[in-house]
This record gives structure tokens, C-alpha cells and sequence, in this order.
């Protein structure tokens, strides 16, 4: 999807990759990305380990830096810039990861208020309201004072869904946020993503190699290979009509 140089398009973008480059060592892991997200769409990424999917998730969270190119979300600069302004554009970016990441010494109710009150400034009592509405959203509402270790994993990445979704974000990432899991947990958590995908108008960045979950939840399907967008299209034209050699390969070895 080659950048577009047209204002009037970018004031449609939410999230938008110019030229980024970005290496670990001699592996050269995203090669001259240039990709654009529309507010509101569920995009999924899929293609091969390594062909850079994680990092564009990371480069979003700000976990790593690129080594050239610009990224800009909502109209923000998150790279290249200082680091106020990218902790001021990093507030509107969710990440949900493939391991659950919850504070053990921590209740579900605190892990899901303490950056809300930390970092968005709520009072406790308006985070603790509004947890509770997603624990109820997640189906744990009866969870609240439970503390990780007394939940089972499904349970566990449905309370790190809620404390994404706490800080009311914008754009929401998810890393193959069901890999961790035994395969009977697995429905139950994209059932969740489900509701949020029809219910919600947050933008969603996908990660997954769960295929009828993409088919279902996605707008836009992008295949990456050798760290570049090599195919993008509906999740019909996808999985149906792929295009390039190398789709078409990929989805034959995981359907």
C-alpha cells in the first residue's frame, strides 16, 4: 500500500508508516514500510514468523524505535519525536499481548484502574466504575477482587483486554493474543473480541494466525512478507482470490 501524498487522505488516516525502516542487527525486519490505517477499521496483519508483523505492533506501543522513516497516529507525531509528545500519542494506542502481563500481587479490579488513575488522572472511584463496566463487557464481572494466579488463562487475557480498553483507546493492538493459550480457552477470548469488533468504533490492528477469526473481525487484510505489504485487500478477495505466489502459499500451509 504505497504512502499517499494527497492531505486530504491523510486527514483520513489514523495511523500512518512512511518509509520505515527497521533492523536488528544484519536481519533487516521492516524494509521501506509505507502502510495507512482509516479510523475505525479492523485490519489484520498475517504472513510468515519474522516478516515484521510484532514489530509494527511494537513500534506503535514505542517498545522499539525504527531506524528511518516517520509514524504518525491521529495526526501525531510518534516518530520521530521527544519524548513528551510521544507519551502524549502513545495514550491513545491499547495493546493486548500473547502473554497476559497482569501484576500478580494485584487484584483484577486494581490491575485494570491503576493506569487510568496513574496516567489519565482518573479518580478511583470513576476507574473503578468504569472497570467494572468491562469486567462486565469481558464476562467477569463475579472476578473483580480475584486476584491472576486464581484465574485460568482465558480469564487472565480477557482481564488484559479490559485494561487496554480501560484507557479508552483510540487504536487497539492485538498480538496473537490467543497463542498462549490451551486451544478450549481460545473461543471464549475471541468471542470477547468479537463484541468489542461490532460494538465499539476503536480501531483495531491485529496480529494472529486464527484465520476465521481474521475472516470475521477484519475490514482489511494485509499479507507481509521480507518485511514489506506484498498484498492487501477484503477478507473475501484474501482468503478466496489471493493475488501473489507467496499468499497463496502461506494460507494453504495454515487453513
Amino acid at each position: 500500500m504505497p504512502a499517499d501524498t494527497d492531505p486530504a487522505t491523510q486527514n483520513d488516516e489514523l495511523i500512518r508508516f512512511t518509509n520505515v525502516t527497521k533492523r536488528f542487527g544484519e536481519n533487516t525486519v521492516l524494509d521501506d514500510l509505507c502502510f495507512s490505517v482509516r479510523p475505525g477499521r479492523h485490519v489484520t496483519l498475517i504472513g510468515p514468523s519474522g516478516s515484521g508483523k510484532t514489530t509494527i505492533l511494537r513500534l506503535l506501543m514505542t517498545l522499539t524505535r525504527p531506524d528511518s522513516g516517520t509514524i504518525d497516529v491521529n495526526g501525531g507525531r510518534l516518530f520521530p519525536a521527544d519524548e513528551r509528545q510521544r507519551r502524549e500519542v502513545r495514550k491513545k494506542i491499547g495493546m493486548v499481548f500473547q502473554q497476559f502481563n497482569l501484576f500478580p500481587n494485584m487484584t483484577v479490579l486494581r490491575n485494570i484502574t491503576e493506569a487510568p488513575v496513574r496516567v489519565l488522572g482518573l479518580s478511583r472511584d470513576e476507574a473503578e466504575e468504569r472497570a467494572r463496566g468491562l469486567l462486565e463487557l469481558v464476562g467477569l464481572a463475579d472476578r473483580a477482587g480475584a486476584r491472576p494466579s486464581q484465574l485460568s488463562g482465558g480469564q487472565q487475557q480477557r482481564v488484559a483486554i479490559a485494561r487496554a480498553l480501560a484507557m479508552r483507546p483510540q487504536v487497539l493492538l492485538l498480538d496473537e493474543v490467543t497463542s498462549a493459550l490451551d486451544p478450549e480457552l481460545v473461543a471464549g477470548v475471541l468471542d470477547v473480541l468479537r463484541d468489542i469488533a461490532r460494538t465499539t468504533d476503536i480501531t483495531m490492528l491485529c496480529v494472529t494466525h486464527e484465520m476465521n477469526f481474521a475472516r470475521d473481525i477484519s475490514d482489511e487484510v494485509l499479507m507481509f512478507d521480507a518485511g514489506k505489504v506484498i498484498e492487501s485487500g477484503s477478507p473475501e478477495k484474501m482468503f478466496s482470490e489471493p493475488e501473489h505466489d507467496r499468499t497463496r502459499e502461506f494460507l494453504g500451509a495454515v487453513l
